[in-house]
């Protein structure tokens, strides 16, 4: 038996408890750059690193069908990590504040990224439709940066 996960808009208050959301209209700060050319919505995120370097990868990921089950989580105790679809992938957020909470399942749609906090408990990337490209901005370097925990029970997302 599993319990069903609805599925919440992703907004940047909704999401705020586990980090940032990566989109134009989430920026704070907004101002023209080279010569008036091209606009910059500044510092949608900052990169959270415990020594190592911030890495920049890309991710094809492969669609994934709804209703899907979650069975784990994972999360990255020394740096923070962010995913931005490359061609406006619809994709679910899915989050908790431990292993033993009941998850939150964001939409993130229209092109929107997030950004998880240092030690934020999530699970790996669901893409919807066609699946695509992700850009992936996290840390590498020495130490034990992703700890996976398999949850007690089985979540279900439904569309």
């Amino acid at each position: 038996m599993s319990a069903r996960l609805a599925i919440e808009p992703l907004t940047p208050e909704a999401f705020a408890p586990f980090g940032e959301v990566i989109h134009a209209e989430a920026a704070r700060k907004v101002f023209p750059i080279n010569q008036g050319s091209t606009t910059r919505f500044h510092a949608l995120a900052k990169v959270e690193l415990d020594g190592g370097a911030a890495a920049i990868s890309i991710a094809r990921a492969q669609p994934q069908a709804l209703p899907l089950a979650i069975r784990m989580l994972e999360r990255h105790p020394l740096g923070s990590q962010a995913f931005v679809p490359l061609a406006g992938t619809r994709w679910l957020v899915v989050v908790a504040t431990s292993p033993q909470d009941t998850p939150r399942v964001f939409l993130a749609d229209r092109g929107q990224g997030v950004q998880y906090r240092r030690g934020c408990w999530h699970h790996p990337l669901i893409a919807l439709d066609a699946g695509g490209d992700f850009l992936i901005v996290d840390r590498v370097g020495a130490g034990e940066n992703c700890e996976e925990a398999v949850l007690v029970g089985e979540w279900r997302v439904e569309g």
